[in-house]
């Protein structure tokens, strides 16, 4: 069976309203474009594609006793500079500890292109993009 990909994410943070300025930025900006604010919660969902089809999403659950590990959430993106602009947006909503966005040597054919940072509940997170084999650094940067 072929990986269908994810239904959503359930990540928990220690206060919503400490959170949501990174996420309410965030998000929208990787496609998650429907916002849902509940007492203790955030829902950022895709957009509709087709009367009562199901929706991807990503949620926030305030936990106050939650404690980050080193467990990381890679987002996808499609260029190099796609990376870059998300990497702005996260550093200007308020993420923490940004390393990149660089090349990482991950692999031996310099594909792996990614900046990782924080969220404020020490969340780990990253948005990633892998050239194509056949692409070179030098070609995906200059792209920029």
């Amino acid at each position: 069976m072929p990986f269908a990909g994810f239904d959503h994410i359930d990540l928990r943070v220690r206060n919503i309203a400490v959170a949501r300025p990174l996420y309410d930025e965030l998000m929208p900006a990787l496609g998650l474009v429907e916002i849902t604010v509940a007492a203790e919660s955030v829902s950022y969902y895709e957009p509709v594609h087709a009367v009562g089809s199901s929706r991807r999403f990503f949620e926030l659950n305030e936990d106050p006793e939650h404690e980050a590990n080193a467990t990381r959430i890679a987002f996808r993106a499609e260029s190099a500079a796609e990376v870059d602009s998300l990497a702005a947006i996260a550093r200007a909503a308020g993420a923490r500890i940004i390393e990149g966005p660089e090349i990482l040597d991950y692999s031996t054919d310099d594909t792996y292109y990614a900046v990782f940072f924080e969220d404020a509940s020490g969340n780990r997170l990253e948005i990633v993009y892998r050239r194509p084999h056949r692409e070179t650094a030098a070609q995906a940067l200059s792209a920029t």
